[in-house]
């Protein structure tokens, strides 16, 4: 394996290991709270407070230039980002964590590879291989798995 992409495998495995704790945490604060929402808007809303400080620390800010030309679209991320948060919040309860991380995982695999097959949102196109296809059963196969029994 190349060298130079350990560290990016690296941190995004640990971003997994993080989003797999955040679900049963965020999961316990709504039931502490009585509200998933509410639990959700407390999870963004001091994750928007991290973000911040190091944005400032960074000095890093957009201009009013750069935040024109994005494209309409690009501002959806957090919507998406909170309906994740609340889904899974809702879905840890009742699925266990095992199975709502496998779930979550093969939605973001099936949608991954629409993604890069259309080259949607810019993104460099990357042919729907019969290898993609197998990690993908594979990964719904595991989801199927951890309900059974």
């Amino acid at each position: 394996m190349n060298i130079s992409i350990l560290l990016p495998l690296l941190g995004v495995l640990v971003g997994g290991v993080f989003l797999s704790t955040q679900a049963p945490i965020n999961a316990a604060l709504a039931r502490t709270l009585g509200d998933p929402v509410l639990a959700a808007c407390i999870s963004f809303g001091i994750g928007f407070i991290v973000l911040a400080a190091i944005s400032a620390l960074r000095g890093a800010g957009p201009s009013g230039a750069a935040i024109s030309a994005a494209p309409w679209w690009s501002w959806l991320g957090g919507f998406l980002g909170a309906f994740y948060v609340a889904i899974v919040i809702w879905g840890v309860p009742q699925l266990g964590v095992v199975s709502t991380v496998a779930a979550l995982v093969f939605g973001q695999v099936a949608a991954a590879l629409i993604l890069d097959a259309t080259g949607a949102f810019g993104l460099p196109v990357q042919a729907i291989t019969w290898q993609r296809l197998l990690a993908a059963g594979m990964i719904l196969g595991g989801l199927v798995l951890s309900r059974a029994g």
